[in-house]
Order: C-alpha cells, then structure tokens, then sequence
C-alpha cells in the first residue's frame, strides 16, 4: 500500500518563518508544501483554491488574523495554529473555530510535523506545554451540559487528553488498545458536541476534570 501525501499549506507574515516550516515538513516524504500565504485573506483563498488537507497558521496576521481563517476553513481544511507565545489570547477563540491543534514556533521540527501528521488523521495534537500554560488562564464561559452524560472512564479519559497525551500515552497508562481510547474519545466528542479532541480537552480544563490540575 502506498504512503498517504499530505497536502500543506503554510499561512505567516514572516517570509523567513514560512520557508523554516517549509524545509521542515518538505523533509519528510509523506508532506507536501502546495502554497504560502503572507495574510489571512490570501491564506484563505488559496485554500479554498488549492484543497490542502491541513493548513499550518499563524495566528496574527494582516487582514485576517488566524482565529478568522480558522472560522472560514472550518469542515473544509484542518488548521493546526503555530504561535510564537504559550499564552496568546487569541489561541483559545481559535480553539472554539474548530481548530485541530497548535504548538509553538519554537517547538522544534518533530513536534510540527507530528502535528501536522495528527490533524491529517484527526487526531489533533496540543503541545502539553501549552496545554497546561494556556487552559489554565482562559476565560471560562460556561458549556451547554452533555448532550449524554459522560461514563467515569470517559471523563477520566478526558482528562488525559486536556494534558496533551496521545492515544498511545493513555492506553498505556489504562491498559487498554489505542484503538480503544480511539473509540472512547469519538463517543466523548458526539456527547459533547465538540469537533475534536481539542474541544475535549477544553471542556475537561472547564469542568476541572484536567489529570494534575
């Protein structure tokens, strides 16, 4: 069977940054760079041009900042935000868009790429570090209720996911098959009425039902 390619396109007002994240994705042979916007408008339209699977973008941008073309990119490209600050007050409102994840500009080369990786398969990946940092600063405007009640394991789930681990991570931890926390997390989403496991994340941190909080 053939490797999947995914199709990137990188939206940041900074030239030099576009061509870093560029050669960083480029060097893996499954990612694809199809186009790069230097503003939110041109990201936009060259996303509804080009059909990329995921778009890497920044969050302040001119004409239209990264919370925006989340909105507009929504169920049509997965945005992973990049940003160069663990506490941006612009990250969270990108969350609640629908955003499939983010991570630092300084992250490194491997985390950007797995984050790439993750919303391709959607399974969004949030740096921990921003996990913790972030979540336990927002705003907190209170949720519907469930739209079905949650099982304690799937809350207990939830709670592992608001700390940035990965399926694997929480199988391990549970003694269970990733394939199963998979299945778990799917059914906390559609109870929810979240997007992703971003969203899951977010309503754990709300509820206070983040593992260490």
């Amino acid at each position: 069977m053939g490797q999947v390619n995914t199709r990137v396109l990188i939206a940041d007002d900074q030239e030099m940054v576009r061509h870093g994240l560029r050669r960083i994705l480029e060097s893996q042979p499954d990612l694809t760079v199809v186009g790069e916007a230097a503003d939110g408008q041109a990201a936009v339209d060259l996303a509804r041009q080009l059909r990329p699977d995921v778009a890497l973008v920044d969050i302040r941008m001119p004409r239209l900042d990264g919370i925006e073309v989340t909105r507009r990119l929504a169920g049509q490209t997965r945005v992973v935000i990049v940003t160069t600050f663990d506490l941006d007050e612009y990250v969270y409102p990108a969350l609640q868009h629908g955003a499939s994840g983010f991570v630092l500009k300084r992250a490194g080369p491997a985390l950007i790429i797995e984050a790439v990786r993750a919303a391709m398969a959607g399974d969004s990946l949030i740096s921990p570090s921003i996990t913790v940092r972030l979540l336990k600063h927002v705003t907190k405007p209170r949720r519907p209720p469930p739209i079905e009640a949650l099982t304690p394991r799937e809350i207990e789930i939830a709670g592992q996911v608001a700390a940035g681990k990965t399926n694997a991570d929480i199988g391990a931890e549970l003694f269970i098959s990733p394939g199963t926390v998979k299945t778990h997390v799917a059914s906390i989403q559609r109870k929810l009425g979240v997007r992703n496991r971003v969203g899951v994340a977010v309503w754990a941190w709300e509820m206070g039902h983040a593992e260490g909080r």
